[in-house]
């Protein structure tokens, strides 16, 4: 077996660096969206915003309130979901130097997902409707078609 050129150890290392880099700046910008989410849940209870706080401040009245406040706290929480899905991207790629199909498709379900929870759907058309649910159901079943055919291929063990 030959030894890797110069220029393929150069490639290797640049790569390496950059992948952790890349990895040090999405742990710090979760870290970051956890530390302001907790911030905004606390800030939003110590005002008032669940009832027992300020007087002045309108408490939660209704259930379209409590909606609202819940899809703002949900889509937050997915947020983070969503970096951490990019670092298990990142990691995955460092370690097997492919990209994992279904670690994609994961994060693209977790971003429709949540910018479902953030939509309005009282005042959203049916066509815009219809073509989120085609969405969704598109990366769930190639979610599903890469899980399944993953299950299917025998081991490094299995004869043939």
């Amino acid at each position: 077996m030959e030894s890797p050129r110069p220029i393929q150890k150069l490639s290797t290392a640049f790569e390496t660096v950059i992948i952790v880099t890349m990895q040090l700046v999405l742990m710090l910008m979760i870290a970051i969206a956890v530390f302001e989410l907790l911030k905004l849940i606390y800030l939003g209870i110590r005002s008032g915003i669940f009832g027992f706080g300020h007087p002045t401040i309108p408490e939660v009245i209704t259930v379209g309130d409590l909606q609202r406040i819940l899809q703002r706290a949900f889509g937050g929480v997915l947020l983070v979901l969503l970096g951490l899905e990019l670092l298990d991207t990142l990691r995955s790629y460092f370690n097997e130097h492919r990209i994992r199909l279904e670690i994609i498709l994961v994060v693209a379900v977790i971003a429709v997902g949540r910018h479902i929870i953030l939509l309005d759907f009282e005042r959203l058309d049916g066509m815009t409707l219809v073509g989120i649910g085609v969405l969704v159901i598109a990366l769930t079943g190639g979610y599903y078609l890469v899980k399944r055919s993953s299950n299917e291929r025998p081991g490094p063990d299995s004869r043939c």
